[in-house]
């Protein structure tokens, strides 16, 4: 089976999963998806949600906001995500990349990839899941999940490359920002109701095509 056809069996399987998940707390929205994106690093999304919340009940909502706190009190409010020390500063440094939140949409437009990648702190899926999904460009997000499934379906290796990988996936699928979106929602879907580090195989939409047994 190939790539697309794995994308439509899971999207008929699961359905729409509609990422990237916002509140619409932060102001401009896209600025709430890149800070997700930093904070999300070594850690699970409820994790990031707890450290978001945080930030909008301190009234720490914007670009503006980030560049103003001290950054020991940016470092409190995010600490429920983990390596709050470090993402505290990423959080500033993007910030101050950015310049403002009026520049924000235009930053997200114009900048390469490369450029992103120049940012302290912003590493290839960091990178990835702020121009897919903050600003709408065509870049394939390859994350952990993406690997274990894959190579257990037989495309790869698991420690494959992270552009290797992400080259694979553009080359197979249609040129479209919404199943890359979509996609990359149905595999973290996948992986942990069924394709666990234990796999739980026996319901795994998938499983006819998979000669992985946990």
């Amino acid at each position: 089976m190939g790539v697309f056809e794995i994308y439509k069996q899971l999207l008929k399987a699961f359905g729409n999963q509609n990422w990237w998940p916002v509140e619409n707390n932060f102001h401009p929205k896209e600025w709430e998806i890149c800070a997700g994106a930093i904070l999300t690093q070594n850690t699970n999304w409820n994790n990031v949600e707890k450290a978001l919340n945080n930030m909008r009940k301190a009234g720490c909502v914007t670009i503006e906001d980030v560049l103003e706190i001290d950054e020991k009190d940016l470092r409190e409010l995010i600490k429920p995500a983990g390596f709050y020390k470090q993402k505290a500063e990423r959080l500033k440094i993007f910030a101050e990349a950015v310049g403002s939140s009026e520049n924000l949409k235009t930053f997200l437009r114009k900048t390469s990839r490369e450029n992103l990648l120049r940012i302290k702190g912003i590493g290839p899926e960091t990178a990835d899941s702020i121009l897919l999904y903050a600003g709408n460009r065509r870049f394939f997000v390859v994350d952990a999940y993406t690997k274990r499934v894959f190579s257990r379906l037989g495309f790869f290796p698991e420690n494959q490359n992270y552009e290797t990988v992400r080259k694979f996936f553009e080359k197979n699928l249609p040129k479209n920002i919404k199943i890359y979106k979509e996609f990359h929602a149905l595999i973290v879907k996948l992986a942990k109701d069924f394709c666990r580090k234990k796999p739980f195989c026996e319901k795994c939409p998938l499983k006819e095509d998979c000669s992985f047994k946990g």
